[in-house]
């Protein structure tokens, strides 16, 4: 907010009035002032200048695309064009554009070396067919193939307790007569011998 301090001679309700007046009119002119650096900026600007700035970075808006993901890629698209052709770089596109976590895997063992598999949730893939087409024009690598697989992720519980195991042996030796009383009672996985030698 500008400040505004008008000489000392003024005073009362006038210098007040006059005071924001002054203040308001100078607000007003610092917008219009910043209006062209708000225009540059591809989240803010009016959809004409957004198209202007599309038009001068290649980008084309598909159809059905929401505003905010076509002021995303229009954005990113000079980041995005250094960071194609990359593994690392196409993961910090799709980041980038809100499509998430994906895994790439490049020249696997047992496929044609051209083949490039991305891996991505079955909700990734639904949500963004069209913008994953359109990434995979733009910046993927020339004269590969593209194919994808889905991950499902699953919950997995692991518990970590004591796992006991232990060992008896007991020999009695009895000269003639047969009496062995033994009691060994435990809920462990127990291995136990018992040797008697008459």
């Amino acid at each position: 907010m500008i400040e505004i301090k008008l000489p000392f001679w003024l005073g009362g309700e006038q210098l007040a009035k006059l005071s924001r007046a002054a203040r308001r009119y100078w607000e007003r002119v610092e917008h219009w002032l910043r209006w062209p650096l708000r225009q540059t900026d591809a989240e803010t600007c009016a959809l004409g200048v957004l198209d202007l700035l599309a038009w001068q970075r290649n980008i084309a808006r598909f159809t059905g695309e929401p505003e905010s993901l076509y002021r995303l890629r229009v954005k990113y698209a000079y980041a995005n064009a250094v960071d194609a052709g990359s593994v690392a770089g196409f993961k910090r596109i799709l980041q980038r554009l809100g499509v998430g976590y994906v895994e790439i895997e490049e020249r696997a063992p047992g496929r044609d070396w051209d083949v490039i598999t991305l891996r991505l949730s079955d909700g990734q893939l639904s949500a963004n067919p069209e913008l994953l087409r359109i990434i995979l024009q733009m910046y993927g690598r020339t004269c590969r193939r593209y194919e994808f697989e889905l991950i499902t992720p699953v919950t997995l519980a692991v518990s970590a307790g004591t796992f006991d195991w232990d060992q008896h042996t007991l020999t009695a030796t009895l000269p003639n007569s047969l009496r062995l009383t033994l009691r060994l009672a435990e809920p462990h996985h127990d291995s136990q011998l018992f040797v008697a030698r008459l």
